[in-house]
C-alpha cells in the first residue's frame, strides 16, 4: 500500500515540475515574440500610431492601445487589420513587406498592452432600419467621419472601407459606436454612457445597418 502511495505521490511531483517547465518555456518564447513584435512596431507603427501606441504619431493613426478596442477584437482580427491594411487610407497593407510570424508577434506586443477584458452588453443580432439610421449618421457621426463613411484624416475612421467593413463583425461596430474609446474623439453613444450623444440601442442598430448598406450600394 505504501509502495503504491509513494508512485501516486511521485508521479503527481513529476507533473507538477513538467508543469512548470513547460510553462517557463512558453513564458520564455512569448515574450520573445513580444519583444520582437516591439521591434517591429518601432520601425512600422510607430509614426502613425504614436510611441505608446494612443494614435499620437506624427501621421495619422488611430488609437490601438486602448482597452474598449482591445477587448472588442480577437488576435485574429488585429492580424487581418494589419494584414491587410485599408485601401485609399493611411493604414497599409503590410502583408507584402512582413511574414505570417512578423505580424503574429506585432500582434502580441499589441495584445500585451491589453489590462482589463470589458464585458459589453451587445445585441446576439444586429438588425435595424438602414433609412433611420442615415438620418442619424447624418446627424451624429458625418461631421467626424465623413459623408457616406468616407472618414476625414485624423478626425474619424474611414467605416465604408472594403477592408474595414470585411474584417470588422457588426458587434464590433455596434461596440465602438455605442461604448466608444477611451482617450480618443469616438465618445459613447449609448442611452445611459456619458457621452453626448444618448442613443437607444435599437438607433444604434439602425446606424449599422446604414453603414452595411453603403457599402451594398457601392459593390
Amino acid at each position: 500500500m505504501k509502495k503504491i502511495l509513494y508512485g501516486l505521490y511521485m508521479t503527481i511531483i513529476i507533473g507538477i515540475i513538467i508543469c512548470l517547465i513547460n510553462s517557463d518555456i512558453f513564458n520564455s518564447e512569448k515574450a520573445q515574440s513580444i519583444a520582437a513584435g516591439e521591434q517591429i512596431y518601432q520601425k512600422q507603427c510607430l509614426i502613425c500610431h504614436g510611441e505608446t501606441g494612443r494614435g499620437e504619431g506624427k501621421n495619422a493613426g488611430t488609437a490601438i492601445n486602448n482597452q474598449k478596442y482591445l477587448s472588442s477584437v480577437s488576435n485574429n482580427d488585429i492580424f487581418n487589420n494589419i494584414k491587410y491594411g485599408r485601401e485609399n487610407t493611411a493604414m497599409p497593407s503590410y502583408g507584402p513587406r512582413l511574414s505570417d510570424e512578423e505580424i503574429n508577434n506585432l500582434v502580441l506586443f499589441i495584445r500585451d498592452w491589453q489590462t482589463k477584458e470589458i464585458d459589453f452588453d451587445v445585441p446576439k443580432k444586429i438588425a435595424g432600419n438602414p433609412e433611420n439610421g442615415e438620418k442619424l449618421y447624418k446627424l451624429y457621426c458625418l461631421s467626424c467621419h465623413g459623408q457616406s463613411g468616407t472618414g476625414k484624416l485624423k478626425m474619424g475612421t474611414a467605416l465604408s472601407n472594403p477592408q474595414y467593413l470585411k474584417y470588422t463583425t457588426d458587434q464590433q461596430i455596434w461596440i465602438a459606436t455605442a461604448y466608444g474609446r477611451e482617450d480618443t474623439r469616438m465618445g459613447p453613444s449609448l442611452k445611459g454612457l456619458d457621452g453626448v450623444r444618448q442613443l437607444k440601442k435599437e438607433e444604434i442598430s439602425d446606424i449599422i445597418s446604414y453603414i452595411r448598406s453603403i457599402n451594398n450600394k457601392t459593390e
